[in-house]
């Protein structure tokens, strides 16, 4: 198990460090300057980021070392936390750029949608571990959907639609690796899409939205400042970009450059080099989390890791696309990359889990259930055929005794 995964385990390790490592050199170039020009702290952000960092990875460093599956029976508690926090936040939440997302605790503010995430994965990974795959919408429906319905209506209140986005991504990525058939998670997907529509369009705030990612051009001084900002900011990096540090967009033209927007400061600065290297970092990640998810042999293991994997890589789709301008924006922050404290801690976490898992625990799993079998007395199979017994692990003791019966018949 540990040679099989030896690659994956590498890229897991390696891909998450880098690019925390790279978000926070790319948070002091985005925050800095403009720091400077208002007679601010230049390296604030940045002393937060790194405090953020290396809690987050003293907790990979624990999860790492912690058996995953105790995560299976604290399932229920986390759920049970994380919606209570969900809720908690809509009336004692800070309001920022009039959207409750953050809940203050002293000097710092955490975003209880980040730990419903971690929450929802669990428990989908944990409940379908031991229950068989829904087949019809009505099994789906319940109690997968009511309490993933449950958590996305109370982030959409904040509002953070790309949030309730990514819990849908990574809840269909679990579906997919439990067995589900794609008919029923098309359909699945058709109404909550529908919903979403239908959502969208009954509210001004995401109307105009939509609206502006449409013709962002229409008002890009207004509505669509954000959208044209970063549009300019990625063409004017070219091939290799203006060179570290020297963006310009960044100082007071692009909003929220150091969050939602870092893709865009990295575009300008590093080019299409240095984005098309960090779009690689993230698909070499995709692909040792589904690797390891599919070669594990435990089944809350498999679908852990791939929820895990789908959450991570699924947020980096949906900012990239927002900041490309291929998608709506939603507010959402690049993983490992951006500037913010509970996404990054969470983030680190969940490699923690992943690392776990990929160290042998499903095939550890597996193995320790065969011996078992193999030694454990009372759960010894019964010697009844050749091909039962060899199959249980005693083939080669049965082969042992009818080969001295048969020489004892020819003696």
């Amino acid at each position: 198990m540990k040679k099989h995964h030896s690659l994956e385990s590498q890229l897991l390790v390696l891909v998450p460090l880098a690019l925390t490592a790279f978000g926070l050199v790319m948070v002091y170039s985005a925050t800095s300057a403009s720091a400077a020009l208002g007679n601010g702290n230049p390296v604030g952000y940045l002393e937060r980021q790194g405090t953020y960092a290396v809690i987050g990875l003293v907790l990979l460093f624990v999860a790492a070392r912690s058996d995953y599956r105790a995560l299976k029976h604290l399932a229920p508690s986390l759920v049970v936390i994380a919606l209570t926090l969900c809720a908690a936040v809509l009336v004692v939440g800070e309001r920022i750029n009039g959207a409750r997302r953050w809940i203050g605790a002293g000097p710092a503010a955490f975003q209880p949608s980040e730990i419903a995430k971690l929450a929802l994965v669990v428990w989908c990974a944990a409940y379908l571990a031991r229950k068989p795959p829904p087949r019809t919408l009505k099994g789906l429906a319940r109690p997968i959907g009511a309490l993933v319905g449950a958590f996305c209506l109370l982030i959409l209140l904040e509002p953070d639609l790309g949030t309730v986005i990514t819990i849908v991504v990574m809840v269909g990525a679990v579906l997919l690796v439990s067995g589900t058939p794609l008919p029923l998670l098309a359909t699945a997907y058709s109404i909550v899409f529908g919903l979403g529509a239908i959502a969208a369009w009954a509210s001004p705030y995401r109307r105009a939205r939509l609206f502006t990612f449409l013709d962002p051009w229409k008002d890009p001084l207004g509505a669509g400042l954000q959208n044209v900002q970063a549009q300019i900011s990625l063409g004017s990096g070219g091939i290799f970009g203006r060179g570290l540090g020297q963006g310009i967009e960044k100082i007071h033209f692009l909003p929220e450059a150091h969050t939602d927007m870092i893709f865009a400061v990295i575009g300008e600065e590093l080019g299409l080099v240095g984005a098309a290297v960090l779009v690689a970092g993230y698909c070499s990640f995709a692909y040792a989390g589904l690797k390891l998810a599919l070669a594990c042999k435990d089944p809350f293991g498999k679908r852990l890791a791939a929820g895990i994997t789908a959450l991570i890589t699924g947020q980096a789709a949906i900012n990239l696309a927002a900041v490309l301008g291929l998608a709506p924006l939603t507010g959402i922050p690049l993983p490992f990359v951006s500037y913010g404290g509970s996404s990054l801690v969470v983030a680190l976490l969940s490699v923690g889990v992943l690392l776990n898992i990929a160290r042998g625990g499903g095939a550890q799993t597996a193995a320790g259930a065969d011996r078992g079998r193999g030694h454990g007395g009372a759960r010894r199979p019964v010697a009844r055929s050749g091909g039962s017994a060899a199959r249980a692990g005693g083939g080669g003791d049965l082969r042992r005794v009818a080969g001295s019966r048969r020489g004892a018949a020819r003696s």
